[in-house]
């Protein structure tokens, strides 16, 4: 493993990441616990869970705000991903993420200046997702619909630049292109140097279009060719990445800063440490025992407990551990256990039956 391919630190203004493989903004799956778990597992660096601009402004305290506005000490750095169609209403959602604690009011030991809740600020950046694929995102004029209007989206990273405190990097996710016509990849390459331009700090390319969704191969050259223009300017990876040979093989084949893993993690947060390992010329750690796995869904699941609260966490730890059980010896098995749990009571004896000393894998 002498060959593999070196990752250096990457630097996002003042926000330094050791190591740039990180857990990507998922909807429904990248909240505070499988942030944290991702963290512990080795992720040098998590996003959480994409969040429209009228929903953070409208959401200031109370469940909602606990639960999507989250930021602890063993979360960090993190970063916060907003989408909208407007610089007039992203602003201020920024704004109110820096305030709920994505950039200024952390717990974490690198932090910057108190901030007036006395609490220490800390390392985080504001991510725009220029990219997503879902149809209703993209129907209502966000997302990957800015793909398709240069100066629109170069405007909404100057806004947002503007409107957040000059230490606060700002970062844009990118598709390849609404399609592969010609014409959306100049708007892409407009996009592409307009954000740099107006101040973004790094740029995440997805090597799919918004009309292939998740369909098809992502293409790892578009995402060389993206590098190879950049030069010194920071890329993040992402697409296709379920293993961390898949990881170790998008870093050699497109020279990319670093990556941002979706999928490929939820439900096997494994894949960081054995990233890590790869990458520093060791073999691939063994996969996890059953017993490990157990560790890791307990966690979890504890987690989940502190900030959904008992009577949730077990309806919300359900789908949770339908991508764990892709881990498990009996996959199908566990899967359709977890698939018919109900109520924390149910998962409790999934995880007895199936991982526990009880069980048929002690």
């Amino acid at each position: 493993m002498s060959n593999a391919p070196r990752i250096a630190p990457v630097r996002l203004g003042p926000v330094l990441i050791d190591f740039p493989i990180a857990l990507a903004a998922m909807s429904g799956y990248s909240d505070w616990p499988t942030r944290v778990v991702a963290r512990r597992m080795g992720a040098g660096y998590t996003i959480g869970e994409a969040l429209l601009d009228r929903f953070v402004v409208d959401v200031s305290k109370g469940r909602k705000a606990r639960r999507y506005l989250r930021v602890t000490d063993d979360d960090h750095p993190a970063g916060a991903q907003l989408m909208g169609s407007t610089g007039e209403q992203l602003g201020p959602a920024a704004r109110r993420l820096v305030e709920a604690g994505f950039d200024v009011i952390a717990l974490d030991p690198l932090g910057q200046p108190l901030a007036k809740s006395g609490l220490r600020a800390d390392l985080v950046r504001e991510d725009l997702n220029f990219g997503c694929p879902v149809k209703k995102v993209v129907g209502k004029c966000r997302g990957g619909y800015l793909l398709g209007q240069p100066r629109e989206a170069v405007e909404i990273v100057s806004r947002v630049r503007d409107a957040v405190p000059p230490h606060v990097p700002v970062t844009v996710k990118l598709r390849r292109g609404m399609d592969d016509s010609s014409e959306s990849r100049d708007a892409f390459d407009a996009i592409l140097e307009g954000v740099f331009a107006r101040g973004a700090a790094a740029v995440t390319v997805h090597g799919r279009t918004v009309r292939q969704r998740y369909d098809g191969r992502s293409s790892w050259d578009f995402l060389r060719e993206v590098k190879q223009r950049l030069g010194r300017r920071i890329v993040f990876g992402s697409g296709d990445l379920f293993t961390a040979q898949d990881c170790l093989a998008m870093l050699d084949q497109t020279g990319v800063d670093g990556l941002t893993i979706a999928r490929g993690a939820i439900g096997n947060p494994w894949i960081f440490g054995e990233l890590r390992a790869l990458l520093s010329g060791t073999s691939v750690p063994t996969p996890p025992s059953v017993a490990q796995q157990r560790e890791a869904l307990v966690a979890h699941y504890r987690l989940a407990e502190s900030l959904y609260g008992p009577k949730r966490a077990g309806f919300v730890m359900c789908k949770y551990g339908i991508k764990y059980a892709r881990v498990h010896p009996r996959p199908i098995e566990v899967r359709d256990a977890f698939a018919a749990a109900r109520n924390a009571e149910h998962w409790w004896a999934v995880l007895d039956r199936w991982y526990g000393a009880s069980g048929p894998y002690p």
